[in-house]
């Protein structure tokens, strides 16, 4: 409805500017027509100001030739020519002067007057030329005054007409025609001056009038429409737009109203979402909290075990260094004592030997048996989520983790992936176990193209480093330099030992770079899928 209303003001608007364009065009087109009449009615004047001169030439060297035989010939037949030109030019001026005056009595009168003055001129130069080719000078002693008659009979007549008031007629209707043409273009200029002025100022009046009526019409519908928009920003989302009818603002309301109905609907799910969410986030601490205190009850268990099981190997061995000194030290005694005696250490000794499996069974790694789930992956893709990984746990104990950018495309690997994160994430952890706090552990990746093809990764911290006596022996099992006891007592001192039998498993290996007091550098190099194979599985 509004749209439709704007438009047919928009039309208005346009029909009255295109009314004032084509009004302007044919004022134009009148103006023009009467600078086109007015310019041939001047070359007409010109034109018959030439053929009098013209006239008057030949006048002068008709006079001279009959008053003695020492006129130029040559001249006269310039003024000849030029004459027969100047009657050609007037000719194509009055026809086109007859064109341009579309019939109007006026101008009708004109060119006939027009045309019988040429007529007569015309004539008057046929008997000119005839004169002034058979000219024959006059006998001596003639009076001159007598030369003068013949020529002014001969010039100044034709058909009974005076040559010179025709002339001078002709002369001043075509000067009258363009006074009068110059005039009619002058009007025609001024109309349309006060007609573009009128069609301007009413053009200014109607858009005035028709600003003013639609700003009154869209005032209360965009102080509705922008209350509701303010209301939807500011959350309130109950609020609604009242706004009634059949034009695009309703619409607008309508569809804003909906959008608000929409997203209330929205939140209330959500909300019910985050309770559900909060309930079963809930329930699953339960779940770990169960889990994490049956945890500290095996790790009790497996304390007590260790414990049990340092017991039992105690006691056995107590029992065969204990048999095998009574036998010793005593008197000699039979064969049958001595093998009852072995037979008694022999059973010990057995008895010793499955408590060593069972703790060997207890106390060792899969590190020893590895079987690796080789895939290829995306090593870049791996590196990015055991840092996020160690970030959290860096957060937790004040230190920053910094990942740089690596400029190598995606790198990729044959790797188990559980292991390769193991892998990682143990070099990390190492990192910022011994690092400051405020401090900060950086990773960089570095891809080598040869032969086969590798990557070095390395984990780098400004932490308490390890002493030179220390360095060979970081990868011992159970191995713990007294700094690094000094800066953390717990730990077990198996995560180099484990770290360096994963690498090898891949195919690679870790060697520390370390200046005590200024921190760690570790090394990993894993080797990398050829490029034709990178997209492939082994």
């Amino acid at each position: 409805m509004f749209a439709r209303k704007l438009s047919f003001a928009l039309a208005a608007l346009a029909g009255a500017a295109i009314l004032e364009g084509l009004v302007a065009v044919w004022a134009l087109n009148v103006a023009n027509e009467h600078v086109l009449r007015g310019r041939v009615a001047s070359d007409l004047r010109q034109g018959f100001e030439e053929l009098t001169i013209n006239k008057l030439r030949l006048r002068a060297w008709f006079t001279e030739a009959k008053l003695s035989t020492g006129a130029d010939h040559v001249l006269r037949d310039k003024y000849l020519a030029d004459m027969r030109q100047n009657l050609r030019q007037l000719h194509l001026l009055s026809a086109q002067a007859t064109a341009l005056s579309q019939g109007e009595a006026l101008t009708l009168s004109e060119h006939l007057q027009r045309e019988e003055a040429l007529a007569v001129l015309e004539e008057s130069v046929t008997t000119l030329e005839a004169a002034a080719s058979n000219v024959t000078p006059m006998s001596a002693g003639t009076d001159a005054s007598m030369a003068w008659r013949v020529a002014s009979d001969l010039f100044d007549s034709s058909r009974g007409r005076d040559l010179r008031r025709l002339l001078a007629d002709s002369m001043e209707r075509e000067l009258a025609a363009v006074a009068r043409e110059r005039k009619g273009a002058d009007q025609a200029l001024l109309w349309m001056r006060r007609l573009w002025l009128a069609v301007a100022v009413s053009i200014a009046l109607l858009t005035l009038l028709l600003a003013i009526q639609f700003a009154r019409a869209l005032r209360r519908p965009m102080n509705a429409l922008t209350q509701g928009a303010l209301e939807l920003q500011q959350g309130n989302l109950a609020h609604r737009i009242r706004w009634t009818g059949a034009d695009e603002f309703a619409a607008v309301a309508n569809s804003m109203n909906a959008m608000a109905m929409e997203l209330q609907e929205h939140r209330q799910r959500e909300v019910q979402a985050r309770q559900q969410l909060e309930s079963l986030v809930k329930a699953r601490t339960e779940d770990l909290q169960n889990a994490l205190e049956a945890l500290q009850k095996v790790d009790t268990r497996r304390r007590q075990l260790f414990a049990d099981i340092g017991h039992e190997l105690r006691t056995p061995t107590t029992v065969i260094l204990g048999e095998a000194e009574i036998t010793l030290r005593g008197q000699q005694r039979d064969e049958a004592e001595y093998r009852d005696a072995l037979r008694r250490i022999v059973s010990t000794a057995r008895q010793l030997g499955a408590v060593i499996d069972d703790l060997l069974t207890v106390a060792r790694s899969d590190m020893d048996v590895l079987a690796l789930n080789r895939t290829p992956l995306s090593l870049t893709e791996s590196m990015r989520e055991v840092v996020m990984q160690a970030a959290a746990l860096a957060y937790e104990r004040g230190v920053e983790v910094i990942a740089q950018a690596s400029t190598q495309a995606d790198m990729r690997m044959l790797a188990d992936p559980l292991r390769l994160r193991q892998l990682l994430l143990l070099l990390l952890d190492n990192a910022i176990r011994y690092s400051h706090q405020g401090g900060r552990v950086t990773v960089s990746v570095e891809c080598v193209s040869a032969e086969p093809a590798y990557c070095i990764i390395r984990i780098a911290d400004a932490g308490i480093g390890i002493a030179a006596d220390d360095l060979p022996r970081v990868f011992e099992r159970s191995f713990r330099s007294p700094s690094a006891r000094q800066h953390r007592a717990e730990g077990s001192g198996l995560g180099l030992s484990i770290g360096r039998v994963l690498a090898r498993a891949h195919g690679g290996d870790i060697v520390l770079e370390s200046t005590q007091g200024q921190g760690t550098t570790a090394r990993l190099t894993l080797p990398l899928l050829p490029a034709d194979q990178a997209g492939h599985e082994t």
